[in-house]
């Protein structure tokens, strides 16, 4: 009789301890381990992508004429730049034979889609980076321009826009007539920036 107990304890003892120790140490501790190193070998893979997309960006840049790099930079800087951008427009319109009044900042946003405000300007700064998911990485600021000088000055004026190396868009021009040939012109510059 005892030659079949013992075994049938044993029997018993086996499976209490799988269903009271091994189960619960297998389905518990175990397999979130065994799921931790599933998502951390899926985000090293993610990580080793990023790294070499990353070095290959490097390379394509580097690969890249620096004075092009320097060029597209003053086209479209990446910050707004309001001082050395109205130096800039002031000594256009000297050099121009126009005299400007005044140079204010009419509104900016992100290309036609909501109205954050440069950095810079008036209102709360907007960082690089702080543009949502759908916004446009191409910011602008409208600056308003109030300038006397004959027509010729003008058209030499908008001829140096024209040809700037920084992307400017004339928006508005308003002439108000006079009889001795100077006339006050308002116009509205668009300036782009990136984000």
């Amino acid at each position: 009789m005892t030659s079949r107990i013992l075994p049938l304890f044993a029997l018993l003892l086996a499976i209490g301890i799988f269903f009271g120790y091994v189960s619960p140490l297998w389905n518990g501790k175990v397999a979130s381990t065994k799921a931790a190193i599933v998502e951390d070998t899926a985000a090293l893979a993610a990580a080793t992508r990023y790294t070499a997309r990353q070095n290959q960006l490097a390379s394509e840049k580097a690969a890249i004429d620096p004075a092009a790099l320097a060029r597209l930079e003053i086209f479209l800087p990446d910050s707004v730049d309001n001082v050395g951008l109205i130096l800039d427009i002031n000594a256009l319109a000297a050099r121009s034979g126009l005299a400007l009044s005044s140079i204010d900042v009419a509104h900016s946003n992100a290309s036609g889609s909501g109205a954050g405000t440069a950095p810079g300007m008036s209102g709360a700064p907007v960082t690089p980076g702080m543009a949502s998911s759908g916004a446009s990485a191409v910011g602008t600021v409208d600056l308003t321009l109030a300038a006397d000088g004959t027509y010729s000055a003008l058209q030499t004026f908008l001829d140096g826009i024209e040809r700037s190396a920084r992307l400017l868009d004339v928006r508005d021009l308003t002439v108000k007539g006079s009889n001795n040939g100077v006339y006050t012109y308002q116009m509205t510059l668009r300036i782009y920036w990136l984000r």
